[in-house]
């Protein structure tokens, strides 16, 4: 190899690593900068529920504790588990005047299915334009999903914690303290 063709393969490589690089980047930080956070209010929206029935967060706020948590996708594995541990967890919530609201980008048909198939018990908003996952900034990047992330709402309609993990069960820890800490 010659030093020109040394010098022209160690600048094309360095390209692609800047490229790979960008893409880590992005990657790790696109969507964090806007992502609400505690103590900012949190965006009212609406949409349609698995019924088919409008859906509007404004009407919760100042009555309940809000578990609003956004997921990828219905009947995948981790979606799932998250879905079937907060049904399981509801009555728990409830006591503690806490209401569950799961978004994903999924249609009101497949919310439909997904909810009759596990026999979930709180509220899915269809999002399948993004527009909710967008004012959240939960939207993975390069992907039409949203990221699993847990935005727990006080009754003054302020974010109380922000849990953004992919595990389920962090989810369910981080949720947990959080509501007790309301007690206090």
């Amino acid at each position: 190899m010659s030093e020109d063709q040394a010098v022209t393969f160690f600048v094309n490589n360095l390209m692609k690593f800047k490229s790979l690089f960008a893409l880590l980047l992005m990657f790790t930080w696109t969507g964090f900068a806007d992502m609400p956070k505690a103590g900012d209010t949190a965006p009212l929206f609406t949409g349609q529920d698995q019924d088919g029935k409008d859906f509007n967060l404004a009407d919760l706020v100042g009555k309940k504790v809000v578990l609003l948590y956004f997921y990828p996708k219905d009947f995948t594995g981790g979606c799932t588990k998250e879905a079937c541990g907060f049904r399981d967890r509801t009555g728990e919530l409830q006591t503690n005047n806490v209401v569950v609201v799961g978004v994903s980008r999924d249609t009101v048909a497949e919310h439909r299915k997904f909810a009759d198939e596990y026999k979930l018990n709180f509220t899915l908003v269809a999002d399948p334009d993004g527009k909710i996952v967008a004012a959240y900034d939960t939207k993975m990047p390069l992907l039409g999903m949203s990221k699993r992330v847990s935005f727990l709402i006080g009754l003054d309609g302020k974010i109380v914690h922000v849990t953004n993990a992919m595990s389920p069960a962090t989810h369910f820890v981080e949720m947990k303290e959080a509501i007790e800490g309301l007690k206090k």
